[in-house]
């Protein structure tokens, strides 16, 4: 071979290494993704938890689920030791039937000072009559005095007499009195004693309470995501023992420049493709747009450093679509969710939807 074949052949391949890296150069640098009519954002697939914990301090007796299991709401996923709060309610019972006694026990000293009052009443009546005969009698003694039938000694003994029954009939009127004041004293510790029972019925209401709250049920359905506490852990009032994901609640968060955020409006259409399933793409709608930016740079001078005025942006998958896949529904993988802001462009073939079988 000759010495040009040589060069020749060098520079051959000096010109397909060049037209290799100018090609690699095109496709590194070349547009990405559907067009100017979409926008995109980086995120990670999110659901609303929930901390399952002890209203009031105590030990925990048994965790009835396992991290991963399905619960439904209502269901029970824990329970604590209840036995001061057993011997609690105990107590406010007998007190509540104490209670209940005192009541009677009032009720039926009303009715001993009415039949009192009553018989106070009796006796004035008599008191009066008894009067009435002595005026009547003191009348006559004072008339046949007059007329000197009669001895003065006779006169004053009437007169006497007189006095004697007005002292005995006020006597009665004030045993009357008494005794009214008396079913007036009985009657309000009737009251007393019901309030005594009302209030010995709500500690056992209240009691009860604390006894149902100590048996922890799912608040919604959802998703166990940890068990926080072991039975047989003293936990303080407000202590966790579990963690659940609300899997009806599942949304992708992202941000997006604030020259992009303004053309978003709640409600529209989102298609998210994740890191771990790329051969899926799932529907969503945006849920929430930020009314302020969530971080900004010290100084905003020029249009680039504009465009760090970020805004967060949540797409929320449909409830449905995650019922019938929630056993898919991982929290916390990254993707990329994809906005049409041009309401005309069609959705590229790559980012269709498609969801699992």
């Amino acid at each position: 071979m000759t010495p040009p074949s040589k060069k020749r052949i060098a520079f051959v391949a000096i010109a397909i290494a060049v037209s290799v890296i100018g090609w690699l150069a095109w496709t590194a640098m070349k547009p990405s993704g559907p067009g100017a009519g979409f926008v995109s954002g980086n995120g990670r697939i999110e659901a609303t938890e929930i901390d399952v914990a002890t209203k009031l301090a105590g030990r925990v007796q048994d965790i009835l689920v396992s991290e991963g299991d399905f619960v439904q709401a209502g269901q029970p996923l824990a329970r604590m030791q209840v036995d001061v709060l057993d011997a609690q309610r105990d107590e406010a019972l007998a007190k509540s039937r104490q209670a209940v006694t005192a009541v009677a026990s009032a009720k039926a000293q009303v009715a001993v000072r009415q039949s009192d009052t009553a018989a106070a009443q009796a006796l004035v009546g008599q008191r009066e009559s008894e009067l009435d005969a002595a005026q009547r009698r003191y009348a006559r003694s004072e008339t046949l005095s007059e007329k000197g039938m009669t001895t003065r000694q006779i006169l004053d003994d009437d007169r006497a007499r007189v006095h004697g029954a007005e002292a005995t009939l006020a006597g009665a009127e004030a045993q009357v009195i008494a005794s009214q004041a008396a079913i007036t004293a009985a009657r309000a510790a009737v009251v007393g004693a019901n309030s005594g029972v009302e209030a010995s019925e709500a500690t056992v209401a209240r009691v009860e309470a604390d006894i149902q709250d100590s048996l922890l049920k799912s608040p919604r359905a959802g998703r166990v995501q940890y068990r926080i506490a072991q039975p047989g852990e003293v936990l303080g009032a407000g202590g966790k023992v579990l963690n659940l994901v609300d899997l009806s609640d599942v949304y992708m968060t992202f941000f997006l420049p604030e020259t992009v955020a303004g053309r978003v409006a709640l409600g529209s259409e989102v298609h998210l493709v994740l890191d771990a399933a790329p051969q899926y793409v799932i529907p969503a709608r945006v849920s929430y747009v930020a009314s302020t930016a969530q971080f900004t740079p010290k100084t905003v001078e020029t249009a680039s450093e504009r465009q760090k005025l970020m805004f967060r942006v949540k797409a929320r998958i449909d409830p449905e679509l995650l019922q019938q896949h929630r056993k898919l529904v991982k929290t916390g993988l990254p993707g990329m969710a994809w906005l049409k802001l041009d309401a005309g462009a069609a959705w590229p073939a790559n980012l269709v939807i498609k969801v699992p079988d």
